[in-house]
């Protein structure tokens, strides 16, 4: 409970104060925190390249932490390579690369990520949707649907960022993270962890550039990386300017914009190219794409025998489509 209620600080400094940068923040990730970091893993999950499950890790679990520890404070802590396994994607041929943490260095991760999460949570915008506490997919097909039925869309703008978590660049994620953390021991942390590399087929490979997917805080530094290379400056720079309304909505590195004006499309595509520049990533042009979307077509299409495009976000093929009352309604099909 006491680590509970220094995190709840944390937080409440962070959201009082939005220009403030912490500098003393490593001490929190201690025996106590990952003893509860350790009380959330789920027993049946797969273990990392030293072969020791959570059970395992737990026998001796008094003793372990000791030892991480003091790791830790000596600087001597050095996570392992994740494990290379393979997923299927949903709804694709293609397999996502995973990087198995072992159980020591996912507690580490654990209790850095909670730190991460009580400062960064008070700066991440109502359009950032992924991995992030009470959001899901379901929250931003709920945006979208809000956003169509309720603005004048009339254009959409769908984006596909190539290969995100493999060039994410590690300088330029450590500055994002000085935005709010200047403590040097959390950034010496974050960057063993980005350098840890993976373990595949008995050989380490290095990281030079990239964020493991697999590792437990992956998600938020890539949340991170995003809030700054995309959702602020889409709000701050590009909304004010927009001649019609303009919205985005992010789960992750899949995002959407829905727009009333196609100019404002357009406009933010040539954009979002340069600033994705600026952040080492690039839009994989064969999977971005402005479409004309939303009621004035689908009015348009009752007429004529014009067929209204669609989308994919998030899993689901969005539609322009009637109710059963003759109504436009927006609906996603999985």
């Amino acid at each position: 409970m006491e680590t509970i209620g220094k995190l709840k600080l944390i937080a409440e400094r962070a959201r009082q104060d939005r220009k403030l940068k912490f500098t003393s923040l490593y001490h929190h990730i201690n025996a106590e925190s990952l003893a509860a970091c350790y009380g959330e893993l789920k027993k049946n999950k797969a273990c990392g390249v030293d072969g020791v499950r959570v059970e395992g890790y737990g026998r001796k679990l008094t003793e372990n932490l000791k030892d991480l520890v003091e790791r830790l404070k000596t600087k001597r802590y050095q996570p392992r390579p994740g494990r290379r396994v393979y997923i299927p994607k949903p709804g694709k041929a293609e397999l996502r690369p995973l990087g198995i943490p072992t159980v020591g260095d996912k507690l580490v991760q654990i209790g850095l990520k909670k730190i991460l999460e009580a400062i960064f949570e008070q700066d991440f915008l109502e359009s950032s949707n992924g991995y992030r506490p009470n959001r899901s997919a379901q929250t931003a097909v709920n945006q979208l649907d809000k956003v169509v039925m309720t603005k004048g869309i009339n254009s959409m703008v769908e984006v596909d960022i190539k290969k995100f978590f493999d060039e994410v660049q590690h300088e330029t994620l450590r500055e994002a993270v000085k935005e709010r953390v200047s403590d040097p021991n959390i950034l010496w942390l974050i960057r063993r962890f980005l350098k840890a590399g993976i373990m595949e087929e008995g050989k380490t490979i290095k990281s030079e550039e990239g964020t493991p997917q697999g590792g437990v805080v992956s998600p938020l530094l890539a949340n991170i990386y995003l809030h700054y290379a995309v959702d602020k400056w889409f709000e701050e720079e590009y909304k004010p300017k927009a001649k019609g309304y303009v919205q985005l909505i992010r789960y992750c590195d899949d995002f959407v914009v829905a727009c009333q004006q196609r100019e404002d499309a357009e406009g933010f595509l040539r954009e979002l190219e340069e600033r994705l520049k600026k952040y080492g990533l690039r839009i994989l042009l064969e999977k971005t794409k402005v479409i004309e979307f939303g009621r004035r077509i689908w009015k348009r299409s009752q007429g004529t025998s014009e067929k209204v495009p669609t989308f994919d976000f998030l899993g689901f093929t969005h539609y322009c489509t009637g109710s059963r009352r003759g109504k436009f309604i927006l609906s996603p099909i999985q």
